[in-house]
């Protein structure tokens, strides 16, 4: 017994367009069938409910045609309402938050429960299996404390920051996240690590996703950002860059700010491994898709070379 077919939802050029579009997709799910694509989710993607929504869709539609997406996620805005909710103030150093025990104990609260398991529930609200987990499980990513110097303008002496329980990535471990893409899962990952005496760690989310995609090989690492990509000084977007491309546009002051710890994250995964970095803008509705799937994609592409 076949399906009724459902009424048309509007005139016969839109169902038309619809098939082009698949048409000329589909050259690009079988260039990507059986790849793993990192994704890094945060910004207002995130904050945005029908954003998140179709963020949910786009990443299961990428497991059912065949390819296995991962997800790492931030969650910054939610750290801080729950800092603010028990009365914990936060201590800056040089715009870095200071991590001490009781934050650390909190941002992973967040991160590894509320917020991961909120993200991996729009995944499977869209007929996709995801699970939520943190770099702690099956010791996926061994972290270390993260140093960062500072100079001082009159004297120009170095000094030490000592910004806590911040980790940066050792070594990832991708066999937890073969094993649940192998077995029909996606996993949605919280930047948490685990240090060599059992610390725990809060990580940077661009940190830890550049750091699983060269781990994994990914084909692709998306950043969703709240930019369209690296932009020219004129102000026109960069579709794609080298490595060396990147890092001198860094020295000539093409890429600024924090475009700059962005660029680097995809220099440091392509070199670590994954075949491409892309920087998308994840305010634009299905981003992911019209990165993987069209001709022209949706931001900057780094590669090694």
């Amino acid at each position: 017994m076949t399906e009724p077919r459902l009424p048309s939802s509007g005139p016969k050029h839109d169902a038309v367009h619809e098939a082009a579009v698949l048409a000329n997709a589909l050259p690009y799910l079988r260039r990507y069938a059986g790849d793993t694509i990192v994704v890094k989710y945060g910004g207002h993607a995130m904050g945005d409910i029908g954003l998140a929504k179709t963020f949910g869709r786009d990443i299961a539609l990428l497991k059912q045609v065949g390819i296995n997406p991962v997800v790492v996620h931030g969650g910054g805005p939610q750290i801080n309402q729950m800092l603010k909710r028990l009365d914990i103030p936060s201590h800056f150093i040089d715009g870095l938050r200071v991590t001490d025990a009781n934050v650390v104990d909190v941002i992973e609260m967040v991160l590894a429960g509320s917020v991961n398991k909120q993200v991996a529930e729009l995944i499977c609200e869209a007929g996709a299996l995801a699970v939520g987990i943190s770099g702690k499980d099956g010791k996926m990513i061994t972290a270390r404390k993260m140093r960062r110097t500072v100079r001082d303008m009159d004297s120009q002496i170095e000094r030490v920051l000592d910004l806590g329980f911040v980790g940066e990535p050792v070594k990832v471990d991708p066999r937890v996240i073969y094993a649940l893409s192998g077995s029909g899962l996606i996993p949605v990952i919280a930047p948490v690590g685990l240090g060599e005496d059992g610390e725990t760690y809060n990580i940077n989310a661009d940190t830890a996703a550049g750091a699983v995609a060269g781990a994994v090989h990914a084909t692709r690492l998306l950043m969703l950002t709240d930019v369209p990509g690296v932009l020219d000084k004129q102000g026109n977007l960069i579709p794609e860059l080298t490595a060396a491309q990147a890092r001198q546009a860094i020295e000539d002051g093409v890429i600024t700010g924090g475009m700059i710890p962005k660029v680097e994250t995809c220099i440091e995964a392509v070199q670590g491994g994954a075949r491409g970095a892309v920087i998308i803008d994840g305010r634009m509705p299905h981003a992911c898709l019209l990165e993987l799937f069209t001709a022209s994609g949706s931001g900057t592409l780094i590669r090694a070379e």
